[in-house]
């Protein structure tokens, strides 16, 4: 059994920790099964995790994938259980296959029907859960300052499943909640429900709502989306955001180029290609007619376009568009949908931060849908950074987190 196990070591406070852990029948931790101590030593980035152990199944060899890792650290000391409190009522259920927490707010005297929010966590697609304690606090504010039920989607995760399975799961998880009866259950008034995300979250509310605006069959449709830090592209990893943010913490480009070839199942091997912008090359004749649909130079204003200049290569890697065709499919990357979807779009609001690559992801995407007559609020923060509205809880209680929570928030109370 000794050749089975793995251990990784965790830097925490300045001190090196070791944990062992045996990987469980399916593709998760089952536990840790020493106590955790410190140790001495060079300790490598958790994102560069190494494993060592000899029995290497195939369960074991997912089991390896660094982002598994991430995310077990992250949801086995964060992830909290359905504890309802006297105020909203927490419940986990399951929309067509797919988990969901729902947030509950109490009865009022005469009153009928709740507005409803569709929440759909960040997270590259591979990170975090409805259930961890940042997006649980979120989603229960939501649920209390709106009165408001809020459904939070607990997608599957890379590397677990990739494009379109995340995709796939949260349109299931919001059609299911779009059924009158289903609404009726939990008394939410069906013209007053909103779909919303943050990060990889926005990217899956946006890419939902446009799938949900063509949906012939559908008779109940959203009445406003709100988009927070969206990841909306992967087209061009050189708009002046991009450039202007690429080292940024957080989330640095070369960080959102490797989420976006984990979300593809892609090869580690293209991403340098991706940072020039060689899949998009002149001579790859897959993304012409896509490059008149995120110009950043007509789309951006002056004051963010500033003296960066585009990144547009003459001769590229059209093999890059064949070995990954989702980095040109609309329902991973919304801002490439055509005028005819974006006219279909309804309220919109994207929420923006400065200090972020995903900057001007979301400014050309309110651009492109006013200029397809949506009606768009855009709530840029130049003090603010990619991923701050979760980071409301003490020891992660900073300014930012409230001061974007709060805006979101008092749009949502004000258009729902």
């Amino acid at each position: 059994e000794q050749e089975k196990y793995f251990t990784f070591l965790i830097p925490y406070h300045h001190k090196n920790f070791a944990c062992v852990v045996l990987p469980s029948a399916g593709t998760g931790l089952r536990s840790v099964t020493s106590p955790v101590v410190e140790c001495t030593g060079e300790v490598p980035l958790l994102s560069e995790v190494s494993f060592k152990g000899k029995d290497l199944s195939a369960h074991s060899q997912l089991l390896s994938h660094h982002l598994i890792i991430l995310n077990y650290l992250i949801c086995t000391f964060d992830k909290l259980k359905s504890v309802s409190s006297e105020d909203i009522n927490i419940t986990d259920a399951v929309f067509d296959g797919v988990e969901v927490r729902v947030f509950e707010p109490p009865a009022k005297r005469d009153e009928r029907l709740k507005r409803s929010v569709v929440y759909i966590h960040g997270g590259g697609w591979a990170l975090a859960s409805a259930r961890t304690s940042l997006y649980n606090n979120l989603c229960r504010i939501m649920a209390e300052s709106l009165n408001a039920v809020v459904v939070s989607v607990e997608y599957r995760l890379v590397p677990e499943v990739c494009f379109p399975e995340q995709f796939h799961d949260a349109l299931r998880a919001t059609k299911h909640f779009l059924q009158a009866d289903v609404l009726a259950e939990y008394s939410v008034d069906p013209s007053r429900i909103a779909i919303s995300g943050d990060s990889a979250g926005g990217n899956l509310a946006a890419a939902v709502c446009q799938q949900l605006s063509k949906d012939e069959h559908l008779t109940i449709r959203p009445k406003l989306q709100a988009l927070i830090y969206p990841v909306l592209q992967a087209f061009d990893f050189n708009t002046p955001s991009y450039q202007q943010n690429m080292n940024m913490p957080v989330l640095p480009r070369y960080v959102m180029i490797n989420y976006w070839i984990d979300y593809f199942n892609g090869n580690y091997d293209l991403a340098h290609s991706l940072v020039i912008n060689n899949h998009t090359a002149l001579d790859v004749g897959q993304a012409l007619s896509f490059r008149g649909r995120l110009n950043w130079t007509s789309l951006l204003p002056s004051s963010f376009k500033k003296n960066y200049k585009p990144v547009i290569q003459t001769t590229g890697k059209a093999e890059i568009i064949q070995e990954i065709p989702a980095l040109l499919d609309v329902r991973a990357v919304p801002l490439l949908a055509e005028n005819e979807t974006l006219q279909l779009q309804p309220k919109t609001y994207i929420l923006t931060c400065e200090n972020d690559v995903l900057r001007d992801d979301g400014v050309m995407y309110a651009k492109r849908l006013e200029h397809a007559g949506v009606e768009v609020t855009l709530d840029h923060f130049d003090d603010c950074f990619h991923g701050c509205m979760i980071f409301t809880i003490w020891p992660t209680d900073f300014s930012a987190g409230i001061q974007t929570r709060n805006s979101y928030i008092k749009w949502l109370d004000e258009n729902l």
